[in-house]
């Protein structure tokens, strides 16, 4: 029993899984500070001072404390917006990741070389036509080809 919980906890999945919360609980909290300590107070500084007021959590009307909730809805724009912009830079290197694979595989032109003994192998190949074959332009020989 203790084995096939050691082996469900250890498994890849599991470890990636609490890997990315604890990374995304640590990404929230910095979001938080840079929400609650420099965008909220430089977007709201304006009415705070009308309403004369210094903390956002006192901006109230009829006991509806409006500053908690602006504070949440511009923490969720930005907590939004990042990761946007990251999950657009994932797809791009994925994108480019692919490109490069399929550049890849792609097979290899012919040389000139390879050009020339296929030209040759199908000039052997009709020597039958011998009067056809000198009155033919090896310019056109080519664009039949190719």
């Amino acid at each position: 029993m203790l084995k096939d919980l050691k082996d469900f906890l250890l498994r890849g999945n599991v470890v990636d899984l609490a890997v990315g919360v604890i990374i995304a609980t640590a990404f929230g909290a910095i979001i938080n500070s840079f929400v609650n300590d420099i965008i909220t107070p430089l977007l709201l500084n304006p009415a705070l001072e009308a309403a004369n007021v210094q903390n956002i959590a006192e901006l109230a009307w009829n006991g509806v404390t409006y500053g908690k909730f602006l504070s949440a809805v511009i923490n969720f724009v930005v907590i939004g917006t990042v990761l946007f912009f990251m999950i657009k830079a994932i797809e791009k290197a994925q994108n480019l990741r692919k490109k490069e694979e399929v550049a890849e595989e792609a097979p290899a032109a012919p040389t000139e070389l390879e050009v020339l003994q296929e030209i040759k192998a199908l000039l052997e190949k009709n020597k039958h036509l011998k009067g056809f074959r000198y009155c033919l332009n090896p310019f056109l020989l080519l664009y039949f080809i190719f």
